[in-house]
């Protein structure tokens, strides 16, 4: 946020959520001691965990608050109340430092481009005298002209799907490369401490995301500062899975709180008159043919219950060294990220077309206004407006199904992994995972019999618009699309995924394996497999870890599908 507008937004939003806690308790709710109680009692159990003196200033406070607190009147709890929400609004809100922006977007690119395809002379001879550039290697795809068009009528929210700690600046270059203005966005804590990114977190409108800090009242703050500056008309990217993808697979869960501030902010806008009250939200896909932190998400993904981490700030995308080796076997390897913006939306999950105008399931132009009136008047109803979110959630769910592109990697781990499944029905996952190397193996012939059959159903539903295919992979045959998942994966990891013996290929790394797998995981693509009726198997459940514990609480059935969007709308941004 600008230096002109935060100081503003802090205290909007510091106002906001004391006098929301103020009417909560003249209603007979929660009271102000009830919200501190809380927010002292979370922050002292945070910061018992941290284990560190990062949090010295955190746990003065705490302890300040919690000493006053004791004997506080009334009209002092009030004000605890304040200095609290302003202490976290104060902390979440983010700095936008437009020569930063300058700099990021002008210099860094050509140079980390020049640099990565320095690694390899030859491609560098091939495109002399003309300088290398990230369109490379990202790809940009999807809804791009609509996307321009509503980002000069209103503001946005970009929802992608997150897979990897390099998503929020592959995105952000991807936004500046099809022209549009620099968007906030909220970044795990971690990432503000990771040595190699947290200049720019710093600096280019981050706010910072703390998910240890489980008080309301820091949760609460944390809506209400996205609500805000939503209505100051700053364009925000949430990404609603919360988290990275710890499985490897599209996001089975849509996390809804970040999302309702959308609707939030277009009601207040209503109600203020404002010019161009309109909010629109934007699914976006991220899709990589190799993953960074792959190994220590899966790893993650497969502990027992209890043992997994929420936030991981130790993994590959932290080490330098990890982070230059990732790029220099992208561009070594011709590996594609596509980045892949969805048809837009409105804050009830209805299409929206370039002009901002929502239509229904029939095409049916819509008034959205009428969606939160009552009595002629825009208003806020709790019931009301949470449904309308689930709607949106669902909706951006499908879009991230819709538009994730499927590479070679995971195509030929998917049909390999589910041929072992196969093999062993009577196994459990983790049983499967432990099978040593050299049974893993499968001639030749039989796997790629399978990845035909496999490949032939996934462009089926491609001419349905119901999943997206890397575009080279158009015309290819099975044996090609083995021969580049094989080349893909003899680099980047320290085991091979997929490696060829004599005649047969197996798996120098079944988590890896089973990662790479599960991205093409929600198509029902597993009776294509075989060709032939088999053993019942259960579907693997990716909302749950193999140990049934849910990574998050489960969300309400979706609304009905809306049918999908002709693929001949696309466009495609060199």
């Amino acid at each position: 946020m600008r230096a002109e507008d935060r100081q503003r937004a802090i205290a909007e939003v510091t106002d906001r959520v004391v006098a929301d806690v103020l009417a909560e308790q003249a209603a007979g709710g929660r009271t102000v001691e009830d919200w501190l109680q809380d927010a002292i009692y979370e922050e002292r159990r945070r910061l018992e965990r941290g284990g560190d003196g990062s949090d010295a200033d955190d746990r003065r406070f705490i302890e300040s608050v919690r000493h006053r607190l004791l004997h506080a009147s009334e009209p002092e709890r009030e004000a605890l109340l304040h200095e609290v929400v302003h202490h976290f609004a104060c902390e979440i809100a983010g700095n936008f430092d437009p020569r930063v922006y300058r700099f990021a977007t002008s210099v860094v690119p050509g140079a980390l481009a020049l640099m990565l395809n320095a690694l390899s002379p030859r491609r560098l001879l091939e495109r002399f005298p003309h300088l290398p550039s990230l369109s490379t290697n990202v790809n940009v795809r999807g809804a791009v002209d609509t996307v321009r068009r509503l980002a000069e009528r209103g503001t946005l929210i970009l929802c992608p799907t997150h897979l990897s700690n390099l998503d929020s600046p592959v995105v952000g270059w991807a936004l500046h490369h099809i022209g549009l203005p620099p968007f906030l966005y909220g970044a795990g804590l971690n990432l503000f401490t990771n040595p190699l990114i947290s200049f720019f977190m710093h600096n280019l409108g981050a706010y910072k995301v703390d998910r240890k800090k489980k008080a309301a009242i820091y949760k609460e703050t944390l809506k209400q500062y996205c609500t805000v500056s939503l209505e100051y008309g700053y364009h925000n990217l949430f990404f609603p899975g919360g988290t990275r993808s710890r499985s490897g697979g599209v996001e089975r869960h849509v996390k809804l709180g970040l999302l309702g501030s959308g609707l939030r902010a277009y009601i207040h806008n209503l109600r203020a008159g404002r010019e161009r009250p309109d909010l629109w939200v934007v699914p976006a896909t991220i899709s990589y043919g190799l993953v960074l932190e792959a190994e220590t998400l899966i790893d993650d993904y497969l502990k027992e219950s209890g043992r997994a981490r929420y936030i991981i700030d130790d993994d590959e995308s932290s080490r330098l060294r990890s982070v230059a080796r990732f790029m220099a076997d992208v561009v070594r390897m011709d590996s594609r990220i596509y980045v892949t913006f969805g048809e837009p939306l409105d804050l009830f999950g209805n299409r929206v077309d370039a002009d901002g105008r929502s239509h229904d399931l029939r095409g049916r132009e819509i008034d959205t206004r009428r969606y939160v009136l009552r009595d002629g008047e825009p208003v806020h109803d709790p019931q009301r407006d949470a449904e309308y979110t689930r709607e949106l959630g669902a909706r951006v769910q499908e879009a991230w199904f819709r538009d994730n592109v499927l590479q070679a990697t995971h195509l030929a781990s998917f049909t390999l992994f589910e041929l072992l499944r196969a093999r062993k029905p009577e196994d459990d996952l983790y049983r499967l995972l432990r099978t040593p190397t050299e049974l893993t193996r499968v001639p030749v012939g039989e796997l790629l019999a399978a990845i035909d059959r496999v490949l032939a159903a996934a462009r089926a539903l491609r001419d349905e618009s119901r999943l997206r295919i890397d575009p080279r992979l158009a015309q290819a045959k099975a044996p090609e699309l083995l021969e580049e998942a094989l080349r893909m994966f003899g680099t980047y990891h320290p085991h091979p995924v997929l490696q060829r013996v004599g005649d047969r290929v197996g798996s120098g790394d079944l988590n890896l394996l089973f990662y790479y797998h599960n991205r093409a995981t929600g198509y029902d693509l597993e009776p294509h497999v075989l060709g032939r009726p088999a053993p019942a198997i259960a579907p693997i459940d990716l909302s749950r870890r193999p140990s049934g514990e849910p990574l998050l609480p489960p969300s309400p059935p979706p609304p009905p599908i809306a049918p999908p969007v002709p693929a001949g709308r696309e466009e495609l941004v060199a």
